[in-house]
């Protein structure tokens, strides 16, 4: 058994257990120990685990891994508060950092009001206006590969006129977002699922996340891709305000030059929540 320490961390209500290798050098990352941190009732309770580690080249190396324990994929959210935590743990001397995530690189930076910026790249696929198949019904969606694969669904989209696409709240994002998650389309590695609806010029969100297996509070790449759907199908102007289940905000800002989405960045809230120790097996 060993000792772990750890900080629990809050980007707009999508929390993590973010650990710190230089204070905790014999830790090494399984599958199990993942699935066990992250155990709302038998561990500490998350949506995924983020492990910062020093670099001589980068600020700071981060690596993400969803509470079943995988990985590979982009988590924005995450990001920001990695960002935050290199701030309070002195890796970083100015308001702007440069880290390394699943072998890309990242800028973000900390704003005068408190809220985290993170830099991303942009979309490696977006595609409007398809079909999918769930609750026997064929849904008009879009997607966004926006560093983790995202089928938005438009709520209100006249094409989807059928009971539970009236209201957001009433939607059942965990049924319908696990069917569509696992659709032949999308495998193997399966996707994230959005449902979103236009109010007064901001977008109300609700995500069920992969990974994690179920419905999030908050997702930052599922806020991009909805942020840059809503962009063509609906004339939603950047920067655009993201309001999650809930009620944060987070403002996610791009360009679209010749077609093409650039300057891709996620802004909002982060929360250091509390610090802790935990004996795990190791």
């Amino acid at each position: 058994m060993m000792n772990l320490n750890f900080t629990k961390m809050s980007g707009a209500g999508n929390d993590f257990v973010v650990i710190d290798k230089q204070q905790n050098r014999t830790f090494t990352v399984s599958e199990e120990k993942i699935i066990q941190l992250c155990h709302r009732r038998n561990g500490i309770g998350a949506d995924g685990v983020i492990t910062i580690g020093d670099s001589e080249k980068y600020d700071f190396i981060m690596n993400y891994y969803n509470a079943d324990g995988s990985t590979g994929s982009l988590c924005g959210n995450g990001a920001r508060c990695a960002i935050r935590f290199a701030f309070t743990t002195g890796r970083v001397k100015d308001n702007r950092v440069r880290f390394l995530s699943n072998d890309a690189e990242y800028t973000g930076e900390i704003l005068n009001d408190g809220n985290v910026k993170f830099f991303m790249n942009s979309p490696k696929k977006i595609k409007y206006n398809f079909k999918v198949k769930a609750a026997g019904q064929l849904i008009n969606s879009h997607y966004a590969d926006t560093g983790s694969p995202h089928v938005i669904i438009k709520i209100d989209d006249p094409e989807n006129n059928f009971g539970f696409f009236k209201s957001l709240e009433e939607t059942p994002v965990e049924i319908l977002g696990r069917e569509i998650r696992y659709l032949p389309e999308f495998l193997p590695g399966g996707t994230n699922v959005n449902f979103i609806k236009m109010e007064n010029d901001s977008i109300k969100i609700r995500t069920y996340e992969r990974g994690v297996e179920a419905e999030t509070l908050s997702c930052g790449t599922g806020s991009v891709a909805a942020a840059i759907t809503a962009y063509v199908t609906d004339n939603l102007k950047p920067p655009v305000t993201i309001i999650t289940k809930e009620n944060e905000k987070l403002f996610v800002n791009f360009n679209v030059e010749s077609q093409k989405v650039k300057n891709v960045s996620l802004t909002g809230p982060v929360k250091m929540v509390y610090s802790g120790m935990i004996e795990i097996n190791n």
